[in-house]
């Protein structure tokens, strides 16, 4: 996929950025509603895809921020497709030996990511993009989220009914290699995490491999700790 490179200027709202592309100023999609603070700063190197769409308001939407000489990816509905691949190709050896694969499952009024069976059980799993790196470690979420303690608690409603259930944290900024719920910014979704971690959904953690050419999930899962960080000024109980 060609990407055109740019500098990023402001972001006048969530679902825009003003970036210069070859000494001109033009506006962008955002596929990415949180915050993006520590990335979206005045003059980071950004990476744009063009659209072809004569109808859109947008020329550019912005995929890609450089960040600690790192190749961060900010679309967010990507990490979704990302892990469904890799499930698909056998990467992710816990959500392995699954015949049957389909992606946003409805139940009740809610949708699931991705639902998987086979002749023993039905797994459903609620796949969440991590971009925030905070003293190395890896935090969703990066701005308060009802809707994502909302997935959470269908996920402990249907791990109650008997299913096997599971969140996934994608981290987007390859720098990130431990995961953290993010007391600070949101301590409603941390503790509901917490719950829900308590009532046996399972949470797995991998990361991404970025490239212009292509995103690809790493094999290899990692670490995870639900607890409040002393890096906050608070400490566990």
């Amino acid at each position: 996929m060609d990407y055109i490179r740019g500098i990023f200027k402001n972001r006048p709202n969530r679902f825009i950025a003003e970036v210069e592309v070859d000494g001109s100023l033009e506006i962008a999609h955002v596929p990415n509603t949180g915050r993006c603070k520590e990335l979206l700063v005045e003059d980071a190197m950004v990476w744009l895809k063009p659209s072809d769409n004569p109808n859109r308001k947008t020329k550019f939407s912005l995929h890609f921020v450089e960040n600690k000489g790192a190749l961060v990816s900010l679309y967010s509905q990507q990490a979704n497709s990302i892990v469904y691949d890799a499930i698909i190709d056998g990467k992710i050896k816990e959500l392995a030996g699954y015949d049957y694969h389909q992606r946003e499952k409805t139940v009740d009024n809610s949708r699931i990511d991705i639902y998987l069976a086979n002749e023993k059980d039905e797994c459903y799993v609620e796949v969440k993009g991590v971009t925030l790196i905070v003293d190395g470690e890896a935090r969703f979420p990066d701005a308060p989220t009802e809707r994502g303690a909302k997935h959470l608690k269908e996920l402990i409603k249907l791990k109650k009914d008997g299913n096997r259930c599971a969140v996934f944290f994608l981290i987007q900024h390859p720098i990130g290699k431990f995961f953290r719920p993010n007391w600070e910014n949101d301590p409603v979704f941390s503790q509901t995490l917490n719950e829900a971690y308590d009532a046996g959904v399972e949470i797995l953690v991998y990361r991404c491999d970025n490239q212009l050419s292509g995103i690809e999930l790493i094999s290899e899962s990692l670490d995870f700790d639900l607890g409040k960080s002393f890096a906050d000024g608070i400490v566990d109980d």
